[in-house]
């Protein structure tokens, strides 16, 4: 039971570095996380008495 929760540990830690990793090297890699940017309207109609 040790030998898996060590194991899981491991690999827990070894994605969260993968993850950072992808996070810093995405753009030069041609990934593209920045948001979109378009404006977007929406009427709101306030029912204030």
């Amino acid at each position: 039971m040790g030998r898996i929760i060590k194991w899981l540990l491991y690999m827990v830690i070894l994605g969260g570095i993968g993850l950072v990793g992808y996070a810093y090297l995405g753009p030069f890699l041609g990934a593209d996380f920045s948001a979109p940017a378009v404006e977007q309207r929406q009427k709101v109609v306030l029912d204030a008495q």
